[in-house]
């Protein structure tokens, strides 16, 4: 028994040989080890939880993203969804429960005091939002919109729509950074701020109005939507109204998600840094680091803001 515990736990005191007997054994009987009683001895189980929402698709690229470095620094991930039927407190109470070590919260919808009485309980790291007191790992909000301003700017369009994410988190930082750089163009270019929603439908019915009641001269000739799904409501809404994108009304994204991707989407967007994120997220968690990190976001541009060359 000594020389097995020895051997499975890679510890010195045997030979080669006598490694290489025990192994083929073990793989004989099908034996794998307990991880939870190597953990209990350790008083760590390389453990961490990940809360994320099932309806966002950028969520489900930082946790493949998340499971790669947490592989790589030899880490299990445990997720905690959210959605329609389970909310935030409850998955992050029951990461906390489960006993991992540290907790990693994709774009939290909770306030900073019901984050930090969960913090009380277990380190928690929060991705995408800025929280005080919490390490923060966050994409440069500012950044990635004015890209998307001066891109549409360089491509001659003058009168700018913001469909705005209302409560969704980031949604202020993008509305802010948006006024901010059209304020900068010292009236060289005009923005309007729509309100809206984070989703397809929202964006859908917020543009549907839009459309009816906004007379062509005066109308936005570029849509700066709060992200992909949301650019995918007002795409529909345009060409519902019958107009051609690019042609006659540009439309642009944030997160560069799968459906940007899509072949017959093609749509403009800010590619957010998920392996940067994911990378530094995972580095804060393992290390209860109080030192948050930005990171810069690349403008991805396709064909709904750029024609297609025949």
């Amino acid at each position: 028994m000594a020389l097995a515990s020895i051997v499975m736990r890679d510890a010195e005191g045997a030979s080669d040989k006598s490694r290489e007997r025990v192994k083929r054994a073990a793989a004989e009987l099908g034996y794998r080890p307990d991880s939870r009683a190597r953990s209990l001895r350790s008083h760590r189980n390389r453990t961490l939880g990940v809360t994320l929402y099932l309806g966002e698709p950028l969520h489900a690229e930082l946790a493949d993203a998340l499971y790669a470095a947490a592989d790589e620094a030899g880490y299990e991930l445990v997720l905690g969804a959210t959605g329609a039927h389970r909310n935030e407190l409850r998955a992050l109470d029951t990461l906390a429960d489960a006993g991992t070590e540290a907790i990693i919260a994709i774009s939290s919808n909770l306030s900073s005091a019901a984050l930090a009485q969960v913090a009380e309980q277990v380190p928690v790291v929060s991705m995408l939002r800025q929280v005080r007191d919490i390490t923060s790992i966050l994409t440069d909000e500012a950044a990635g919109i004015e890209a998307l301003v001066d891109h549409l700017i360089q491509r001659g369009h003058r009168r700018l729509l913001h469909l705005d994410g209302g409560s969704a988190v980031s949604a202020a930082q993008r509305r802010t950074a948006f006024k901010h750089t059209v304020a900068r163009t010292e009236g060289r270019v005009t923005g309007a701020v729509l309100a809206a929603g984070p989703d397809e439908t929202a964006a859908f019915d917020a543009m549907n109005a839009y459309l009816e009641h906004e007379d062509a001269p005066t109308r936005a000739t570029a849509v700066l939507a709060f992200n992909d799904r949301a650019a995918l409501g007002a795409l529909r809404a345009i060409d519902q109204a019958g107009l051609r994108v690019p042609e006659e009304m540009a439309v642009t994204g944030f997160d560069d998600s799968e459906f940007a991707r899509l072949a017959h989407v093609d749509l403009t967007s800010v590619r957010q840094d998920v392996g940067a994120l994911a990378t530094a997220a995972l580095a804060a968690a393992t290390t209860a680091s109080r030192d948050g990190s930005e990171h810069a976001p690349r403008l991805v541009i396709r064909g709904s803001t750029t024609p297609t060359t025949p």
